[in-house]
C-alpha cells in the first residue's frame, strides 16, 4: 500500500500545514470532521477552520523549533461550521522545511457513548426492581382508593376532601407506576425501512396541535437522507417527547424548536463485544430555552431523574432505552438558550422491509 493510499484510509481527522500555517493536505476523515473538501481547504490558513483551546500557534512553533512530537489532551476543538468537539491533538514535525501533522482524536462521542452503555446499564437493574415494586404497590393501592370512595359516601364537608385528596393521589401514583410498568413491557421493536421525515412531520402536526401550540417550530431537513431501521409507533413516541420537553422547558412564553437532520457517515457505535454499527442518520431537536440544571445536565437519561417541579424523570430515560433497543445513541448538550438532543440512527439495510408492510398480528 502506498502512503496516498495510508494517508486517506487513516481513520481519525488529520492535516498538514506548511510554514506559513497553511493548509497542504487533508485527509478524507478530515474532510468530514471540518465539512469541507479538499479543494475548499486548500491553500487556506488553519487557525480560519480550527480554533484550539491550547494556545495552537505557541505549540506550533515549539513543534517547529524542538523537531519533536507534541500531545494536547482534552482540548476543545472549535469549527468555522459546526458546534466544538473535545479531543486529544497531536503535532509532528514532517521533513525540514516547517511542515506540521495535526492529528485530531474526537472524544465526545466515544467518551459519551462508554458513559450512555454503563448508564443504560444500571438504568435496565432500576427499571426492573422498580417495575416488580409497581406490580406489587398498585393492588393495595387499589384497595386503598375503593375505601377511600366507599367512605365518602357517608361524609361530607372537610371529611369528604379528605376522602377525595386520598382518591385522586392514589390515581396520580397509580399512574407513574403504568409509566415505570411501560419500561418492562415495552415489545422489542418491529423496525421496517421508514423515512425519518415522515414521522417527525406527525410528530410536530400532533405538537403543534397540543402541547406546543405556543411555539415556533422550524424544519431544517437534509430531503436526501435514505431510509432509517427503526420501529415507527416507537419512534413517535420518542419524537413527540423530546417535543414535550423542549416545549415544556420554554414555558407559557413560548419559544422556538429547531429540527434539524443531516447525515455523519463518520459516526459508529461500538459494542461491548467489539462489533460495530454505523449511525449516520443523525435528528436534532434544538430549543432555546433556560437550559437544563446543572447538577442534572448528566445524568437526564437516567430513571427519576427530573429537573421540573412534580416531573417523574420517566420520559428521557424511556427515550434512551428505544433509542438503545434499536441500537441507535441519544445525547444532549445544554446551555442558557440552547438545549440540543441528537439521536443518531442507523440506515436500513437493503433488503429491509418495505415502508408499507403491515404489523405483524399479535
Amino acid at each position: 500500500m502506498d502512503n496516498d493510499a495510508l494517508w486517506t484510509a487513516l481513520p481519525v481527522p488529520a492535516l498538514v500545514i506548511d510554514v506559513n500555517d497553511r493548509i497542504v493536505k487533508v485527509n478524507s476523515a478530515g474532510e468530514v470532521f471540518l465539512n469541507a473538501s479538499r479543494k475548499a481547504l486548500d491553500g487556506k490558513s488553519v487557525f480560519s477552520r480550527l480554533d484550539i483551546e491550547a494556545n495552537l500557534a505557541g505549540n506550533l512553533a515549539r513543534v517547529r523549533a524542538d523537531q519533536g512530537p507534541l500531545f494536547i489532551n482534552n482540548v476543545d476543538v472549535g469549527r468555522s461550521v459546526a458546534d466544538p468537539v473535545e479531543c486529544n491533538i497531536q503535532l509532528a514535525p514532517v521533513g525540514d522545511a516547517g511542515d506540521v501533522l495535526i492529528m485530531m482524536h474526537p472524544r465526545d462521542i466515544a467518551g459519551r457513548l462508554n458513559k450512555s452503555l454503563g448508564v443504560k446499564a444500571a438504568a435496565r437493574s432500576a427499571i426492573g426492581m422498580a417495575e416488580m415494586l409497581a406490580h406489587e404497590i398498585k393492588n393495595p393501592l387499589a384497595g386503598i382508593t375503593g375505601a377511600a370512595q366507599l367512605l365518602s359516601m357517608g361524609l361530607e364537608g372537610g371529611d369528604l376532601e379528605l376522602t377525595d385528596l386520598i382518591v385522586v393521589e392514589s390515581r396520580r401514583i397509580v399512574a407513574l407506576l403504568d409509566q415505570v410498568e411501560q419500561f418492562g413491557n415495552l415489545a422489542p421493536p418491529e423496525r421496517r425501512a421508514i423515512n425519518v421525515h415522515g414521522l417527525l412531520d406527525r410528530a410536530q402536526k400532533s405538537a403543534e396541535v397540543g402541547f406546543a401550540a405556543n411555539m415556533r417550530l422550524i424544519e431544517e431537513y437534509d430531503p436526501s437522507l435514505p431510509a432509517t431501521w427503526v420501529d415507527p409507533d416507537q419512534f413517535m413516541q420518542v419524537f413527540l417527547n423530546l417535543l414535550k420537553n423542549a416545549a415544556e422547558a420554554a414555558g407559557e412564553k413560548g419559544g422556538t424548536i429547531r429540527i434539524r437532520t443531516f447525515y455523519d457517515h463518520g459516526l459508529r457505535l461500538r459494542r461491548p463485544d467489539g462489533t460495530g454499527t454505523g449511525l449516520p442518520l443523525q435528528v436534532e431537536i434544538i430549543d432555546d430555552g433556560p437550559g437544563l440544571p446543572a447538577e442534572i445536565a448528566g445524568q437526564v437519561f437516567e430513571p427519576f431523574v427530573s429537573g421540573r417541579e412534580n416531573g417523574t424523570g420517566l420520559g428521557l430515560a424511556l427515550v434512551s432505552k428505544i433509542i438503545s433497543d434499536h441500537d441507535g445513541w441519544v445525547s444532549v448538550e445544554s446551555r442558557p438558550g440552547k438545549t440540543k438532543f441528537r439521536i443518531s440512527l442507523p440506515v436500513a439495510p437493503p433488503d429491509a422491509p418495505p415502508r408499507c408492510a403491515p404489523r405483524r398480528a399479535q
